[in-house]
């Protein structure tokens, strides 16, 4: 098996563990009685369920020799972005709150092993094609959608995925507050990870990949 073999079975790896993980946990989501809707409303939940599936594709892709085009490299960026935001957020905000059913090794899979995984990932795969900068305002928009479907749901049924989500304490101030560093937050992220997609070197050079002509 060749290096780039080797990488993609890599890739798989980390994608199968991860979506093997998120369902264990659902299942056990469900058994007590948890709201299936709840579950897909945690932003770990549904950035590792993306991140993994980029990262199945990607397996598939590197092991064809295959590559996607810049629409592709621009979404499995806003991936490892979202998964560097899930590792900061948690290790900073969530680290010491009860995780009630979440078993240990999930939660550690989730919220350490993936964010770094990901990011390494990027970092010695970068994508082929070069990400305009410009860009970061499209990758803006996951987690400004997914914190604005946060804080309608919430009001409407009174659960919020998170504790520094929810009003009930000191009002929607300080709940703007942190929703306006944690998008500024992802901004800055997304550029940084694109700087460094687009500067750095690959492992398996891109001479060894055929490209999919794809229209971005």
């Amino acid at each position: 098996m060749n290096l780039r073999r080797a990488f993609a079975a890599i890739r798989f790896l980390f994608g199968a563990v991860t979506l093997t993980a998120v369902g264990i946990q659902l299942g056990i989501h469900i058994d007590h009685g948890y709201s299936v809707l709840n579950f897909f409303s945690y932003f770990t939940n549904l950035s590792n369920i993306f991140a993994a599936v980029v990262l199945v594709v990607e397996s598939v892709l590197t092991w064809r020799g295959k590559d996607l085009g810049p629409a592709w490299a621009l979404l499995r960026g806003i991936s490892v972005v979202a998964m560097v935001l899930v590792g900061i957020v948690f290790s900073a905000l969530l680290r010491d709150v009860d995780l009630g059913s979440l078993l240990p090794w999930i939660n550690t899979w989730l919220h350490y092993v993936m964010p770094v995984a990901v990011l390494a990932d990027w970092l010695i795969q970068p994508p082929r094609h070069t990400i305009a900068l410009g860009r970061v305002g499209i990758a803006a928009l996951f987690p400004l959608a997914y914190l604005a479907y946060s804080l309608i749901r919430g009001a409407a049924v009174n659960w919020y995925a998170y504790p520094f989500l929810n009003p009930a304490d000191g009002g929607y101030g300080p709940v703007l507050l942190t929703c306006l560093i944690i998008a500024v937050g992802f901004v800055l992220m997304s550029l940084l990870i694109f700087v460094l997609g687009n500067k750095l070197r690959p492992l398996i050079p891109h001479t060894q990949v055929g490209a999919v002509r794809a229209a971005f």
